[in-house]
């Protein structure tokens, strides 16, 4: 994936923000959204072929990242989500630590085995999902390699 200075930050606001702080911080401020813990996701457009990075929320399974393509419970999934799916190679911090890994959308009886434990940890999925037709994906991110890269 390409340097940081040909990363393209989300143009929402709160989101560059955050992204900025986390990414100076080198992954000590920023960290957390509502309480609930955070990581940057670096992602390639799929029509644009643009390396981009958006803030997350996330939950675990194991040792496996979980997000939420809830886009606020909107009836459209969020733009990353759709990137995600053309191409599931992703670079991710988590705190301090930044590696690889690879997402995959959660089949529906994996995904209502780790959604009760995702809406303890952000109650307002549940109520993003009730208040759409469209089923709320949930994305498990895997880890590349087991060690610590920069």
């Amino acid at each position: 994936m390409a340097q940081e200075a040909e990363v393209e930050v989300s143009p929402t606001g709160w989101v560059a923000r955050q992204a900025e702080l986390y990414e100076s911080s080198g992954g000590t401020k920023g960290t957390t959204q509502l309480g609930v813990p955070c990581l940057l996701m670096d992602y390639v457009g799929r029509r644009s072929g643009v390396v981009r990075r958006t803030v997350l929320m996330y939950g675990r399974d194991g040792e496996d990242y979980l997000i939420v393509a809830s886009n606020g419970g909107s009836d459209r999934p969020p733009l990353w989500y759709l990137n995600l799916r053309a191409d599931p190679e992703v670079h991710l911090r988590v705190g301090t630590e930044r590696f690889p890994a690879v997402a995959a959308p959660l089949p529906a009886e994996e995904k209502a085995r780790v959604w009760p434990g995702l809406v303890e940890l952000f109650p307002r999925y549940a109520q993003y999902q009730a208040g759409t037709e469209r089923d709320i994906p949930v994305v498990r991110l895997t880890r590349r390699c087991r060690g610590r890269t920069a």
